[in-house]
This record gives structure tokens, C-alpha cells and sequence, in this order.
């Protein structure tokens, strides 16, 4: 064959090439199997050309295998089988999300294809006009988080391949250090990083807020507000929190990173007080140092010190982490993945922050469920951007009723490399555990003269 005929084939085969279809190229070869694979195609891509797999029922699962209220929403299909779970958990208005699944998105979804994740989500979101609300999101999240594990089953792949693939081999974590002097916390401190192989914990002196260190405060001498109400006396709070970073770098150097999440219990001046007082023992970041709703608070932070800054814990709308991303006033984006409508926003919020140096630290404690906690850990594992993730330690009955959930091993969280989010759940088991009634306690905060504290 002369070159110039040889040149021509080959402008053949690519044009066939870049008509999209295989078959096509086959087909030119001259096979009869060529001919039927053009109309043999792969079920994993239905909706490209045979009839698509389609949602025939969304329902909630209410479960407390470790004395939180969780909801797992399961998408069922029309293929035997295939299913998939997601995660919905809010837990101080879990039966508010369970009616929003039951009532709303079930019947919504119901015939829709499970190819089209991004086209379910957009419509979805805006159906009930209204939006960015948690209870919503948290519904809309379950769906969402579930059409991800189904497509993953399909393709035969993990969660974290079909966003990309690995960017690292596993995914780096803190654990929670709290006690009710200086000492305990060290102590726990010690046992994260000896024990567990932990390189990073968050250390707290008691609850958030040290609310411990406040006893019989005017208020409720004076019969004021509710029993199980407690109280914040910001001097103590900060000076406590100081000595904590102090005893910590005392003993271990800068051998363990240390974190600490105020919770937004601070007043935006205190709050910046007490982050240039623990300056000088280099935190990993602190989180949450005022609320979003002062969030204008935010530039004068960052004017006034080096302390790498965590947010987002209550955000669930883009309008609230957009601007403040863009203008890189916090290093660390600490959104509840469920809260803002699952892993396609997510993702979302991970792209945008690569672009401004904003590293993910997903909201990962126990009113994440086992189910969250997987797609946090794919999303983790396949975005460059990643920074670190909260995780908890759970009970034994929790790996009974989550078969195949994340595992925490030197540090380092490892996901099941199965198909999906590689997590499943024992619905008999679930059973066992039913929704407790939830304690507002944690929630009902005040200062010392009654004046209701947001946490």
C-alpha cells in the first residue's frame, strides 16, 4: 500500500473513531459482532441508548445503634438488587427530615432515571421554591449520597473513581481529646498519639465552652431560665483554653498537631483575643470562632493573626461560603456535607476551594452517620485540596448494623473498596436501636445572667 493510501485509512478510522461509537470502528473491520454490539449496550450505561434504570421508592431509616438520632435514606430500584444509601442525618430534627423523605421526595423521585445524579439534584433543590434549608438539604443529601453509591454499582468502581480517582493512599484524621482539668486532656492527647497513631487531635477542656467551669450562676440563684440549661463565662472559657495549648506543647512538642473548635460561643472580640493568646503554640487551626452570623467579623480576624481559621459547620447555603472563600478568609472549609445536599455540591465547594488555597475539613463527629462518613472519605480521597477529617470512635453494635464501614487505623481512615460507598445496612439490626427522644441540652447555653448564648 502507497503511503498517501495509507494515510487516507487511517483519516477513515479516526473520523469513525470520533463519531463517539466503537461499534462504528468494528464495524468497518467487517465482523458480524461488530454489527450487534452497535445495539448490545452495556447496562451500566443505561440511558445512552436502551431504557434506563429508574428510582421506584425512596425511604428513610431511623436508627440509633450508638444513642444518636440517625437518617439513611435507601434508593430503590427497578433492577434487582440495585440500590443505593445515603446519608441524612440532623439530628436535633430527625422525624422533620424522615417527613420530608416520606411525604415529598419519594413520591418526587419515584420514576426518575439514577444515571442523571446532576439533573436530579437541580430540580429537586429548586421543586419546593423555597430553599437552603437544613431540613431540606439534609433529605435531598440522602437521595443524592445514594444515586452515587448506586452509579458506583453500576460501573463496578468505587465511589472515590468515579470523582476522580486517589490522590492519596488514605485519609488523614483527628480525634477528640476533652477532660475536666489541663491534665486529663494531655492525657488524652497522649493516648490519641501513642495508642492510636493519631498526628492530629482537637483538645477541648470539657464541653465546648468549658461550660463545667461555671458553678451556680446568678441567673439560676435568681430562678431564671431552666434547669438543664448551661452557662459560658467567657474569661474562664479562654483562659482554660490557653493553658490547655500551653500543657500540650509543654509535653509533646511539636510532635502532635493540636486543634480546637470554639463553637462560635465568643463574642467576635473575645473571640480574637483568645486566638492570639494560643498563637504562640502554633494550632493546626481553630474552628468556628464566631457565628455565621457574624461573619463580617471574618476580615478583621484575619488581619490580626497567622492562626490558620475552620468554618462552616452551619453553613448550608453557597451565599454563605462563597465570598469569604473567594476572598481567603479561612483556610479550611468545615461544611456538614449532608446539611448543604450531598456529595454533588460538595464536590463543588472542594473545586472552589482549590482555587483559593481552601482545604476541605468536613464536619465528620457522631451526627454523621457511618454512611457520611463514607462519602466524606471518598470525597476525601480524590480531591487535591483536602485538609483533614473529623472522625469519632464507635461501638461495636454501630460496625453490626453499618457493615463495611470506614475503618481508623494509625491515624488514617481506610474506606471498603467495594463498588459504591461500599457501606451497607442491616435494616433487622437497625430495628434494634430505635430514635431516642433528643436532649436540647447540649443546645441551651447562657451567660451568667441568663442572656441565651448561640452555640
Amino acid at each position: 500500500m502507497k503511503d498517501s493510501e495509507n494515510h487516507i485509512e487511517r483519516r477513515k478510522l479516526i473520523k469513525t473513531l470520533g463519531l463517539g461509537s466503537a461499534a462504528g470502528a468494528f464495524a468497518m473491520l467487517g465482523g458480524e459482532k461488530a454489527k450487534a454490539a452497535h445495539h448490545e449496550e452495556p447496562k451500566a450505561f443505561a440511558g445512552m441508548g436502551m431504557d434506563p434504570v429508574k428510582i421506584t421508592k425512596v425511604r428513610p431509616i431511623l436508627t440509633a445503634p450508638y444513642g444518636i438520632n440517625l437518617v439513611v435514606v435507601k434508593v430503590e430500584t427497578d433492577q434487582p438488587g440495585l440500590y443505593g444509601l445515603g446519608c441524612a442525618t440532623f439530628t436535633q430534627r430527625a422525624h422533620t427530615v424522615v417527613a420530608a423523605v416520606k411525604d415529598y421526595l419519594d413520591p418526587y423521585f419515584q420514576g426518575k432515571r439514577v444515571n442523571t445524579i446532576e439533573d436530579n439534584w437541580q430540580m429537586a433543590y429548586q421543586s419546593s421554591y423555597w430553599r437552603n434549608g437544613p431540613v431540606l438539604n439534609n433529605a435531598l443529601s440522602g437521595v443524592d449520597q445514594a444515586l452515587w453509591d448506586i452509579k458506583g454499582k453500576m460501573a463496578g468502581m468505587p465511589v472515590y473513581e468515579l470523582l476522580g480517582g486517589k490522590t492519596r493512599f488514605a485519609v488523614d484524621c483527628y480525634g477528640h481529646a476533652s477532660g475536666s482539668t489541663p491534665e486529663e486532656v494531655v492525657d488524652r492527647v497522649q493516648f490519641f498519639k501513642e495508642e492510636r497513631g493519631y498526628r492530629n487531635v482537637r483538645i477541648q477542656l470539657g464541653g465546648y465552652g468549658s461550660t463545667h467551669l461555671t458553678e451556680n450562676p446568678p441567673y439560676k440563684n435568681a430562678g431564671f431560665g431552666h434547669p438543664d440549661d448551661r452557662t459560658i463565662t467567657p474569661r474562664a472559657y479562654i483562659n482554660g483554653t490557653v493553658e490547655i495549648f500551653k500543657q500540650a506543647r509543654d509535653r509533646f512538642g511539636d510532635d502532635v498537631e493540636l486543634l480546637h473548635d470554639m463553637h462560635e460561643r465568643l463574642q467576635p472580640v473575645d473571640a480574637i483575643d483568645m486566638i492570639q493568646r494560643v498563637q504562640e503554640y502554633r494550632p493546626f487551626f481553630i474552628e468556628d470562632p464566631v457565628s455565621p452570623e457574624n461573619i463580617g467579623w471574618f476580615r478583621k480576624l484575619r488581619e490580626q493573626t497567622s492562626v490558620p481559621i475552620a468554618m462552616g459547620e452551619l453553613f448550608n447555603s453557597p451565599h454563605e461560603w462563597l465570598e469569604p472563600m473567594a476572598d481567603r478568609l479561612y483556610d479550611y472549609i468545615r461544611i456538614h456535607i449532608s446539611q448543604i445536599g450531598g456529595i454533588t455540591p460538595a464536590m463543588k465547594v472542594a473545586r472552589l476551594g482549590e482555587w483559593f488555597n481552601v482545604r476541605t475539613a468536613w464536619h465528620g463527629p457522631g451526627d454523621t452517620s457511618p454512611v457520611g462518613h463514607a462519602a466524606n472519605c471518598h470525597i476525601d480521597l480524590a480531591v487535591w485540596n483536602f485538609g483533614v477529617q473529623e472522625i469519632g470512635i464507635y461501638k461495636e453494635p454501630t460496625f453490626e448494623v453499618f457493615p463495611g464501614m470506614p475503618t481508623v487505623k494509625d491515624g488514617f481512615i481506610f474506606v471498603n473498596e467495594a463498588p459504591g460507598l461500599g457501606i451497607e445496612i442491616n435494616e433487622e439490626l437497625a430495628k434494634k436501636y430505635p430514635p431516642i427522644v433528643y436532649n436540647y441540652n447540649w443546645t441551651q447555653l447562657r451567660g451568667i445572667d441568663g442572656t441565651p448564648t448561640r452555640p
